[in-house]
């Protein structure tokens, strides 16, 4: 089975709509998201809605919690600008999106494979940047997919030993021995220093993996971010994908 894999999405339609153009050549069975397909950005109801409509497995991560919650309790940690755009989120969804993502959890499985949106021990908020929270999640299944960082990794474990790190626009990793972790890296912000949009093809029965990176149209993101009234760093941080 082949599977397009995306991730953090955060209402950036011009990348979404890049990646899911890209991906077409690859023919793949399925598309999985593994979260946040809404927050920072400006066009939360439209990624939503194409997301529910073309994924067949779909997680809901700490943004989009944070756009369903309008207590604010969800946003208490997060910085200024995540903050202010979680609250214009929450002001922006409307009922089928909201509904939509209230009806997903932050886990699933399928055909073997374990997903979360941040990691197995905290589904929701912890970061696997480093060796350790890596090992913890690897722990969980031979083939493992993570978002929340918004950097493309593919780390294993083999014989006891934690290896690998980050996994640029065109790298193709055998999977074939060892147990993997895989993040895509973001559509929608990565935060790698590659400001294209990314993601993962993966050929599971050919135990492969394929990381890619997509062009898309920054500078309409951008405008579109600032016409919103979000905060201007928003749309800055996405020409230079940090």
């Amino acid at each position: 089975m082949r599977v397009a894999v995306i991730s953090d999405i955060h209402a950036n339609l011009q990348a979404l709509e890049a990646v899911l153009a890209d991906l077409e050549a690859s023919d793949p069975d399925e598309l999985w998201c593994l979260g946040d397909l809404v927050g920072y950005g400006p066009r939360p109801n439209e990624c939503t809605r194409i997301v529910a409509e073309r994924a067949s497995v779909c997680l809901i991560g700490n943004h989009d919690l944070a756009g369903l919650d309008e207590t604010g309790a969800a946003v208490a940690d997060f910085n200024v600008d995540a903050a202010a755009a979680a609250r214009w989120t929450q002001a922006a969804l409307e009922r089928d999106t909201r509904e939509f993502l209230a009806s997903l959890e932050p886990q699933a499985e399928r055909g073997g494979v374990a997903m979360f949106h941040a990691s197995a021990r905290d589904p929701v908020w912890e970061y696997v940047l480093d060796y350790d929270t890596a090992a913890a999640t690897l722990a969980a299944a031979p083939l493992v997919l993570v978002g929340h960082s918004h950097v493309a990794l593919a780390i294993t474990e083999q014989r006891g030993t934690v290896s690998g790190g980050l996994a640029p626009g065109g790298h193709e990793q055998s999977l074939a021995e060892g147990r993997w972790l895989l993040n895509p890296g973001s559509v929608g912000q990565p935060r790698d220093g590659d400001p294209r949009a990314a993601w993962l093809l993966l050929e599971l029965d050919k135990r492969v993996a394929r990381f890619h990176r997509v062009e898309y149209e920054v500078e309409r993101t951008q405008e579109e971010i600032r016409a919103a009234g979000l905060p201007h760093a928003l749309a800055d941080r996405l020409a230079v994908g940090v």
